[in-house]
């Protein structure tokens, strides 16, 4: 039996790029498909937040001298070019589910309505919210903690490519501690680089719970929602 009842996921544009670290990898697409159709078959409501980091990402872009603002809309487009590609994934394994966007773009998808995304979800559909809040300066990690609030999600589970969260970076440092456990206070004041601290803050303000898991092992998803210990938990003390 489910743990959660209401599950948001976080999936960062690099997920979408896969082992190409860049565009979408499409068999890639597909096994997370069907991940997310094995979690669904638990009868949990099932909505996620996507980046759009393998596309292009707005802080990047003000490195290079552009305007950061319109760099940041420019990201918020590539999540949405992302999330028509999981879209499309779902629905051809016969998972019904739905494309919002904070920008209006009525032609490829709804405009994100609060009330319209719960009752996707109450009838089994997939929502998935893309263009970040609409705005720039805000990642979507931040998007991920302000949606999780508004359809009163039960927990976050924000997917990586470790295993959960660590003191330093486990890929450059072989002697990097994993934390089975910590609070959103000990995240924002380790300053670890998992989620910024305006998403912490909100997470913790709400009581909102996060699960920093590793995507790439098959079944993390499904273990996560089942209250299984994988991944790293955040959570209020």
């Amino acid at each position: 039996m489910a743990k959660y009842k209401r599950v948001l996921l976080k999936l960062s544009g690099e997920v979408f790029g896969g082992r190409r670290k860049y565009g979408i990898d499409l068999e890639l697409l597909e096994v997370l498909a069907e991940e997310i159709k094995n979690v669904r078959k638990l009868g949990i409501d099932f909505a996620i937040v996507v980046g759009g980091g393998n596309i292009f990402r707005g802080v990047t872009g003000a490195d290079k001298g552009v305007d950061r603002a319109t760099g940041d809309y420019m990201g918020m487009l590539a999540t949405v070019i992302n999330s028509l590609a999981l879209q499309d994934a779902l629905e051809r394994i016969g998972v019904p589910s739905r494309v919002q966007t904070a920008i209006e773009m009525r032609a490829v998808a709804e405009p994100f309505i609060r009330r319209r995304a719960i009752r996707h979800m109450e009838k089994g559909r997939v929502v998935i919210l893309a263009a970040g809040t609409g705005n720039p300066y805000f990642s979507t990690d931040t998007t991920a903690a302000l949606r999780a609030a508004e359809l009163d999600a039960d927990v976050i589970l924000k997917a990586t490519k470790v295993g959960g969260v660590y003191d330093k970076d486990p890929v450059l440092h072989k002697d990097a501690k994993k934390f089975k456990q910590m609070t959103h206070m000990e995240l924002i004041q380790r300053r670890l680089k998992v989620m910024d601290s305006t998403a912490a803050s909100l997470c913790m303000e709400n009581r909102i719970p996060i699960i920093v898991l590793d995507l790439t092992k098959h079944g993390n998803i499904k273990k996560a929602v089942l209250g299984k210990g994988v991944g790293t938990l955040v959570k209020n003390e």
